[in-house]
């Protein structure tokens, strides 16, 4: 069997991934970059997205994005949250929502509790509380400690649920056994503020 390299050097899409991964792991930019450009050529969705980050970690965010939305289109859960991501920093909300949908219906919790939050504020989509609840709690239920510490919040302010104290401390409290720092402040502060109340 052909060694890896000399795959990836035949073109075997995979085989040059892999390196491209091998070299990354061995913080070589250089030949990671190569490598995982020549899959994302193939049209390999990993490889585009793994080159996206590379680009990303470079600073060159348009070759960034161009990257990640080839992955994206393929329907590549991570790079259509990145893509989102890159968006909503540039603030073209609306793709950002678009995007961050797309990759949050496929079950990527960051996606489904950065979405939350777009709701939450009306930002790329109209504000709606219960909407904005509905993704916190999708990510939240996934282990995403803000997503968590989010749902929380919405409990103990009854805002888009009816308020209940005891489900806004049980939220919060995982996100601070997680080492959320917000969380674990106003742990201190809800337990405070709610004293003897169960």
């Amino acid at each position: 069997m052909l060694r890896v390299k000399e795959q990836a050097e035949q073109g075997n899409t995979s085989a040059q991934y892999n390196l491209g991964l091998k070299y990354s792991k061995g913080q070589d930019y250089t030949n990671a970059v190569s490598w995982f450009r020549k899959a994302a050529e193939q049209g390999d969705a990993e490889a585009q997205f793994n080159l996206g980050l590379k680009y990303a970690k470079g600073q060159d965010y348009t070759k960034a994005a161009s990257c990640f939305r080839k992955a994206a289109e393929q329907g590549d859960a991570l790079a259509q949250t990145n893509l989102g991501w890159m968006y909503f920093k540039g603030q073209d909300y609306t793709k950002a929502a678009s995007w961050l949908r797309k990759a949050a219906e496929q079950g990527n919790a960051e996606a489904q509790y950065s979405l939350g939050l777009m709701y939450a504020e009306g930002q790329g989509v109209e504000q709606d509380d219960q909407y904005a609840v509905s993704w916190y709690r999708k990510a939240a239920e996934q282990g995403d400690a803000e997503a968590q510490y989010s749902l929380g919040l919405m409990y103990f302010r009854g805002e888009g649920v009816e308020q209940h104290h005891g489900k806004a401390v049980r939220w919060i409290e995982d996100a601070a056994e997680q080492g959320h720092a917000q969380a674990q402040f106003d742990l201190g502060l809800i337990y405070d503020a709610l004293g003897g109340e169960d």
